[in-house]
């Protein structure tokens, strides 16, 4: 399949080393001064962390001198602008112009749905969908997939099976909602852990122990409900939902909105970098990654988990 990659920061050098990781040819555009060599390096560095047996597919990756010559010819666009919706309108609008008409086009936006990320496409505006990676997107296999409410049910099913292609493990999310799944539900956790650090009730550095050295890592092997059901016993999570679901509400409802303001901001500020003072950043992300890539082998390890 020929694949091409628009915007090729660390996003968009992500979706290149795991499409070339898969074996399709890549073709790659940005317009920003360097962006070839860079692209190379980055890709280099992915898959030497992801998938080091595929170093030799770097001589599949092309850099294109334009966006139209880039997806002239694709099968599949992979976009990863900067995320303002003026500018991705106007990049997807360029990409629905000259790429085949059957050609599907994703785009990487974090939180805008398709229909307004669409709006300035004229050829079809239904083939564009959202395929929003999850960082480092070279490592985490989630991918969600949102099409827009009038696009073929084809649209959404050819860009899961070709992600899945390529190792990821995509999500179908059936409506346009700011921020997708993923992205709102951390910002559920973080809403709380910011009011609780607000409250003064809980340190910056016990708020990341707890969930990482918590349920951060049942969530790791299974997914919130399936821990849940688990949870329950033999009863499952009927079982857990009867005995546990009304404490449960109770502390839903406690959970308080928070405003970033200046205050909270420095405080979370400064509770990070009290927690990781004398700890590099280079270090943390060359460990996190590495963690990361073991976590991922071992799930493989275990197939009766979903």
């Amino acid at each position: 399949m020929r694949t091409a990659i628009i915007g090729t920061g660390v996003i968009g050098a992500a979706w290149a080393a795991g499409f070339l990781a898969a074996g399709h040819e890549v073709t790659a555009f940005d317009p920003a001064p360097g962006a070839a060599d860079r692209l190379r390096d980055d890709v280099r560095s992915a898959l030497e962390t992801s998938h080091p047996d595929a170093l030799g597919r770097l001589a599949q990756l092309r850099f294109s001198g334009s966006l139209a010559e880039a997806v002239g010819e694709a099968d599949f666009v992979q976009e990863n602008g900067p995320e303002r919706l003026e500018v991705k309108q106007a990049i997807l609008a360029d990409i629905d112009a000259a790429a085949p008409t059957s050609a599907i086009i994703a785009s990487s936006t974090s939180g805008f749905g398709p229909s307004a990320i669409a709006a300035s496409a004229e050829v079809a505006p239904q083939r564009i969908v959202v395929g929003h990676p999850f960082n480092p997107a070279h490592l985490i296999p989630l991918v969600e997939v949102v099409t827009a409410p009038e696009a073929p049910e084809e649209i959404g099913e050819r860009a899961v099976e070709v992600y899945r292609a390529i190792g990821k493990k995509p999500i179908r999310v059936r409506a346009e909602l700011p921020g997708h799944v993923v992205n709102r539900l951390q910002a559920a956790l973080w809403q709380e852990a910011y009011s609780l650090v607000d409250r003064g009730v809980v340190s910056v550095e016990d708020i990341d122990t707890a969930i990482s050295y918590g349920p951060g890592l049942r969530w790791a092997v299974l997914g919130p409900l399936a821990i849940q059901h688990l949870s329950g016993g033999p009863g499952g999570m009927r079982h857990l939902l009867e005995h546990l679901g009304p404490p449960q509400e109770v502390w839903m409802h406690d959970l308080r909105q928070v405003h970033l303001g200046e205050e909270l901001t420095e405080k979370l500020v400064a509770g990070v970098e009290e927690e990781l003072d004398g700890r590099s950043t280079a270090a943390l992300i060359r460990d996190r990654d590495a963690m990361l890539a073991e976590l991922i082998a071992l799930k493989e390890r275990y197939p009766t988990l979903p």
